[in-house]
């Protein structure tokens, strides 16, 4: 029996193909915008996430305020300086603080630049835990030793030739800030913006080179075990308002954990992709009032046919099961080529902006779950779309619809 409805079903769309894709029009647009534009949130979520990543959970951020409209400590009234490191040591709950130069540069390697930022490296022994917090990993070489001046550790994508015209190896020689470098060693990739990008540089000559003697850009602290991090947070807080001379809610700078970056992040992504929701939703309704109405006419073309087919035995549930699968499936089928131009056109875009913006940050995530829900979102609209012209058909008088002429 089912498979007769569906052969019905396909038959009645199939002659009237220009009505169907007008009708369809609103449902697809609807659920092209949900896919591509949730799938490229999602894809812009999951990439800036994995870029906080790159520091272990109990490590708290310590930034001064500023313009920041570059590496951390520009644009800087009071910056971070190298006094705070020690006091900072001395907080109950403490058990490392580091102290980060990072600056803009420019990177030059066989005749081409590159702008980019280049971060200092302490000395020996907080190297080696700042390369457990920010889990740095060699590809080939070694890392920058206190001892090493004129040599510098680069990130994974200067290894694979996409910004020179060809890959930097160990012992080449580049121009940073237009000053020769030997490269000792290349990190593995980690697919984060932040340290696939890096230069890393013995923290003394990075002071030389850029004239900055006494500040720091970022101070990384590292709690002890078992330590409450938000504890901890306050009693920083409590020290750095102390030692710049402000109040509470009047802060120069931030005090920051890992978890509270992404809680921001996810929440500005979600009031976006909200938006993005209210939209799609606008236009799927719209696509649903357009299938009501073509079942409402298909109704009215096709009376004679409802009675001829009551005449012979179908019942009001026969034909309410017609008329509703009809809309169901107009709505699937809006909902499927929906999910296919949401795809394409997600894709499309997160790799014209990457062509265009120079950047891996635009990337698309299509989870299983969300095409499924859209599939599904669809066909319910078309069969609820539905509901009222089915009924009204299953309602018609044979002995009426038989005298009906097309």
């Amino acid at each position: 029996m089912i498979q007769d409805f569906i052969r019905l079903v396909y038959l009645s769309l199939k002659t009237r193909k220009l009505r169907n894709w007008l009708t369809m029009v609103g449902i697809f647009i609807g659920i092209a915008a949900v896919v591509s534009l949730i799938g490229l949130g999602e894809g812009l979520r999951e990439t800036i996430a994995g870029q906080f990543d790159f520091l272990s959970v109990d490590v708290l951020t310590i930034q001064a305020s500023g313009l920041r409209a570059g590496p951390p400590g520009t644009g800087v009234v009071e910056p971070l300086t190298k006094d705070m490191v020690e006091d900072l040591e001395k907080i109950t709950g403490v058990d490392l603080v580091i102290g980060r130069l990072i600056e803009s540069t420019k990177l030059t390697f066989a005749g081409r630049s590159d702008f980019t930022f280049v971060a200092s490296m302490p000395e020996d022994k907080k190297s080696k835990e700042l390369q457990k917090i920010a889990q740095l990993e060699l590809a080939e070489g070694r890392m920058i030793t206190s001892r090493d001046i004129g040599k510098v550790v680069l990130g994974h994508k200067y290894a694979i030739g996409d910004r020179f015209s060809r890959p930097i190896r160990q012992r080449d020689k580049v121009l940073v800030a237009d000053k020769e470098f030997e490269v000792v060693g290349l990190l593995k990739k980690k697919g984060s913006f932040v340290v696939d990008n890096a230069i890393l540089m013995e923290e003394e000559t990075m002071r030389e080179l850029y004239d900055v003697p006494e500040k720091y850009g970022v101070i990384l602290v590292k709690a002890n075990k078992g330590t409450s991090l938000e504890k901890l947070q306050e009693r920083i807080e409590k020290y750095l308002r102390k030692e710049r001379d402000v109040d509470k809610g009047e802060e120069d700078f931030t005090v920051e954990s890992p978890e509270a970056n992404i809680a921001t992040l996810n929440s500005t992504l979600f009031a976006v992709q909200l938006f993005v929701y209210i939209i799609a939703a606008i236009s799927i309704v719209i696509g649903g009032i357009g299938i009501m109405n073509t079942m409402y006419t298909s109704v009215l073309e096709r009376t004679k046919e409802i009675g001829i087919m009551k005449s012979i035995g179908a019942t009001n549930g026969n034909i309410f099961t017609l008329f509703f699968l009809e809309s169901g499936f107009l709505g699937a089928i809006g909902g499927i080529i929906g999910i296919l131009l949401g795809a394409g056109l997600a894709h499309g875009l997160a790799a014209i902006g990457r062509a265009v913006l120079g950047t891996s940050l635009l990337s698309v995530s299509l989870s299983p779950l969300l095409l499924l829900g859209a599939l599904l979102f669809s066909f319910v609209i078309g069969t609820v779309a539905g509901l009222l012209p089915a009924h009204q058909a299953s309602k018609l008088n044979p002995i009426d619809a038989l005298q009906q002429t097309k």
